[in-house]
């Protein structure tokens, strides 16, 4: 393997694609993931066993995906001024406690206060990883992004999978179970947090020696806020989307389709198996031909399959689901790297802020959907979202960094 050229910033010191470190951020993240899509995986069993409704179902998921994005920015921001390379086993724990609580859970508020401390680990979990995700891609930025966000992708579609075989026959109480997932992510975190340690003594030693006219944006102050305005502006849309398919998707298999609760979980599982899919492809085709060319074929080329998804039979209901998973997850490594280059020395911010946004998003478009299913039906809250991959066509306004860079 030729090295990657060397970055102009004091941000990456690693020469070349660190792969070993990239697959255990990626295993960390496949465990992280595969903890939280716990949750929207046992809604049908919580629903039942404590009398919800869909709105407190979406609050759930709104009070989880805030406690996972309001930190976010702020710990990206800290972060990038100092660095706790030993923080990401910390926010694993954080996640260890909030499982079991969560298995124990004996009242509505305790799962809400279960689901919250799960969503902490993660806002801690989440920006730093990124960042590791960061120094260890040599400049292969998609690429290595793309990777850790396939183990959260993986994970993320594994967890229904081990819900309807785990938790859906035996109750709540298996989801402690789990914890070992939690428990092991601890211990390759642990190792992971010596290599990011080494790597930041290196980035110190390396500022000595950078241009301090390096890394500054390309572009002027209104033209980047502009430009990240309008990347919030697809994440939302992608995000959105994504909620309505995570939290609400076996409802709608079941209600439309008759579908048994462990039935809907395999559907959910080949959905989000090809989100994760996707999401490889997504930050390697950015890295080849340009990142808002991936962005635009990834959120407006879902349009034409959402638009069909809500007036298609059961085997089309499968294959346009997983068709819109290929397509859709391919946007965020590219949106994330995209922001990072946009403004450089800021990897941390930029990470917490989109992963942050993707969470708290999530959460108000899945408390909203609720709403909206209560009052109206689930098949009505999936012709309204099929609408939302056509905001894709806001990224024209992007300006072409790949281009300005040759």
């Amino acid at each position: 393997m030729k090295p990657a050229p060397t970055s102009t910033t004091a941000e990456a010191p690693v020469e070349q694609t660190v792969f070993l470190i990239l697959f255990a951020i990626s295993f960390s993240h496949l465990l992280n993931d595969l903890v939280q899509s716990l949750m929207p995986a046992i809604y049908p069993i919580i629903k039942t066993n404590f009398h919800l409704n869909f709105s407190q179902i979406g609050l759930i998921t709104l009070v989880f995906q805030l406690s996972a994005s309001i930190l976010q920015p702020f710990v990206g921001l800290y972060t990038d001024k100092k660095s706790h390379p030993y923080s990401l086993p910390v926010g694993m724990g954080f996640t260890l406690i909030g499982l079991l609580c969560l298995s124990q859970a004996p009242t509505y508020p305790m799962i809400l206060v279960s689901v919250m401390l799960i969503g902490i680990g993660s806002s801690i979990f989440h920006p730093e990883s990124s960042r590791v995700a960061y120094l260890a891609s040599g400049g292969r930025r998609g690429l290595a992004q793309s990777i850790f966000q396939l183990g959260g992708n993986a994970g993320s579609a594994l967890g229904p999978l081990l819900a309807a075989w785990i938790i859906v026959p035996s109750g709540q109480k298996s989801i402690s179970w789990f914890g070992l997932a939690a428990a092991l992510a601890i211990v390759v975190l642990f190792r992971v947090g010596g290599w990011y340690k080494k790597q930041m003594l290196a980035k110190i030693a390396a500022k000595k020696h950078t241009d301090v006219s390096a890394g500054h944006p390309e572009f002027s102050r209104k033209k980047v806020i502009f430009s990240m305005f309008i990347l919030l502006v697809l994440i939302f849309s992608k995000f959105v989307y994504l909620a309505s398919m995570s939290s609400y998707y076996t409802f709608y298999l079941i209600g439309k389709f008759h579908l048994s609760v462990q039935h809907s979980q395999y559907f959910l599982f080949m959905f989000l198996a090809a989100v994760a899919v996707g999401t490889v492809a997504g930050g390697h085709l950015g890295d080849k031909f340009g990142r808002k060319y991936i962005i635009w074929i990834s959120i407006l080329g879902a349009a034409p399959f959402t638009l069909l998804l809500p007036y298609a039979d059961l085997l089309w209901t499968g294959v346009l689901s997983v068709t819109i998973g290929l397509i859709i997850s391919s946007a965020f490594s590219a949106i994330l790297v995209y922001g990072q280059e946009l403004i450089p020395g800021k990897v941390g911010l930029v990470a917490g802020l989109f992963f942050g946004l993707a969470f708290g998003m999530g959460g108000i478009g899945s408390a909203l959907l609720g709403n909206l299913a209560d009052h109206t039906s689930i098949n009505y809250v999936f012709k309204v979202c099929a609408f939302l991959p056509l905001i894709g066509i806001f990224t024209g306004f992007l300006p072409n960094i790949d281009v300005r860079k040759k």
